[in-house]
């Protein structure tokens, strides 16, 4: 993928963002390391469409590439619940657990506390 500019975003119509959470030069579009796949979620009550978004975000490559260099969360500086850093903990989690099946507790978490927020 070729680095877009601020240019670009104009030239478009957009305005120019105010923060660039990763520079477009270091999105990659292809896989940066063979995984073999991944271990599967396990179902716990009514969470298959949840399971399923999840498995998505996952094993898209660009998403997963950036997730995987742990890149956000050493730079993070968000107080409390962040769903980058727990999308991050899960895809690491989930494509070094090859075979069987895992709880994505670091996702379900937080979708069971009463502080949970949109941020």
């Amino acid at each position: 993928m070729a680095a877009m500019g601020n240019d670009s975003f104009i030239a478009e119509g957009m305005a120019p963002p105010q923060r660039i959470l990763f520079p477009p030069e270091k999105i990659y579009m292809d896989w940066q390391q063979r995984w073999r796949a991944g271990a599967g979620l396990h179902n716990s009550g009514n969470m298959c469409f949840l399971n399923s978004v999840l498995q998505c975000l996952t094993y898209t490559p660009p998403l997963a590439n950036y997730l995987l260099s742990r890149e956000h969360s050493q730079s993070c500086r968000q107080r409390g619940f962040c769903m980058m850093c727990r999308m991050e903990k899960h895809v690491n989690s989930v494509l070094h657990s090859s075979g069987g099946a895992i709880y994505p507790l670091a996702v379900i978490s937080v979708l069971t506390r009463e502080s949970f927020q949109v941020l």
